[in-house]
């Protein structure tokens, strides 16, 4: 598309590297950064820049078979497979098998900036979109969903709180089977010594995000807005603790309040975006999946509600731009109004009404 002045690749290199490893019978060397390097290089040439490994082993059990395919093949297929998936939980969720809605989900800008980078985000909106589906009707299968999540555990860490407020025991037990079966599983196959090479790269990965290698554009989070506007570490640590902190509660009370399915998976999607310090431009897939509930019932939404996102829809398509030329963060502006319409739809479901709104009383005074 442009010409490249040195070797360049996407973050994929990264999970190939970890599942070609892992084939070859050494799963711990993802977590050294010398070795991985070297099976990124052995893919795609040397001289490239360096992508981190941070997710748990059992991801990288996943990429053990993709793997074993080439890697164009691995990447395609990936991002087709998961991107499929996607779209047939969002249109489900929206309720809307037509053309115009299936065109409107594929333009969304951060599709293309997952496919770019080779991400997994589509996976990640397809498996909290169908256990937001399925929590009422299917609980079992609901916890599966969740619990398969582990794989990615910071963008899971409002729903055990969702579930417990609402009641919804069984789900909870079936998610917490998942993620522990799964996690055996990825013992038994590449053993205890993996998972302590995990943390102890979990422990320093923190440093990273701090330190602007990934740049302070591309977060959604409130900490990576802060660090955007300049604002130093433990500011932007303060101001994430108190965002995360009003979107548990706000999560708490709509689920212990029993709003209606769509206002309560639009709460707990965007409230997830918001409440992991480490949440990047195209986990906005996830955002989607709320915007989905909050359109379902076309009936239902106001014509401004609809604006707001189609405004968010095109925001996005510069967001990049805008935050780093003027270091407007776009992508945090786009979550938090998403949790903020979200929570307003349940607030309304709840009868209450702004103290400005309120009809005068209309008996007469004496």
């Amino acid at each position: 598309i442009v010409p490249l002045d040195k070797p360049n690749t996407t973050d994929f290199v990264s999970f190939y590297a970890a599942g070609a490893l892992a084939d070859a019978g050494t799963p711990a060397l993802a977590y050294d950064q010398a070795a991985h390097l070297a099976a990124e290089e052995a893919v795609v040439g040397r001289g490239i820049e360096y992508q981190f490994f941070n997710y748990p082993p059992v991801y990288q059990a996943l990429f053990m078979p993709i793997s074993r395919l080439p890697y164009l093949a691995a990447f395609i297929g990936f991002e087709t497979a998961t991107l499929l998936l996607y779209l047939a939980v969002a249109r489900r969720i929206l309720g809307d098998y037509g053309g115009t809605a299936l065109l409107a989900l594929i333009a969304f800008p951060m599709v293309w900036w997952n496919i770019g980078l080779g991400q997994n985000a589509f996976l990640t909106a397809a498996l909290f979109g169908a256990a937001t589906l399925l929590v009422d009707r299917r609980p079992g299968l609901a916890g599966i969903c969740f619990g398969a999540l582990c794989y990615k555990p910071h963008f899971a860490v409002l729903v055990p709180l969702a579930l417990a407020a609402g009641g919804h025991w069984r789900v909870i037990a079936a998610a917490a089977a998942t993620a522990a079966v799964l996690i055996a599983l990825s013992v038994a196959v590449l053993g205890w010594a993996t998972w302590q090479a995990f943390f102890i790269t979990a422990g320093t990965s923190h440093s990273m995000y701090e330190s602007g290698r990934i740049l302070f554009a591309g977060f959604v989070s409130p900490f990576g807005a802060v660090r955007l506007l300049g604002g130093g570490i433990a500011l932007g640590y303060a101001v994430q603790a108190v965002f995360a902190i009003v979107a548990a509660a706000i999560v708490a009370i709509v689920w212990w309040r029993g709003a209606s399915l769509p206002a309560r998976a639009a709460v707990l999607a965007s409230a997830s975006l918001i409440a992991s310090p480490v949440s990047l431009l195209y986990d906005l897939m996830l955002g989607t999946i709320a915007a989905c509930w909050l359109l379902r019932d076309g009936g239902r939404a106001p014509g401004w509600e609809k604006a707001v996102v189609a405004v968010m829809y095109v925001f996005l398509l510069g967001s990049r731009y805008f935050a780093e030329t003027i270091s407007l963060p776009v992508n945090t502006i786009v979550a938090t109004s998403l949790l903020a319409m979200a929570t307003r739809r349940a607030w309304r479901e709840f009868g209450f009404t702004a103290p400005w709104r309120q009809q005068p009383d209309a008996t007469p005074s004496r």
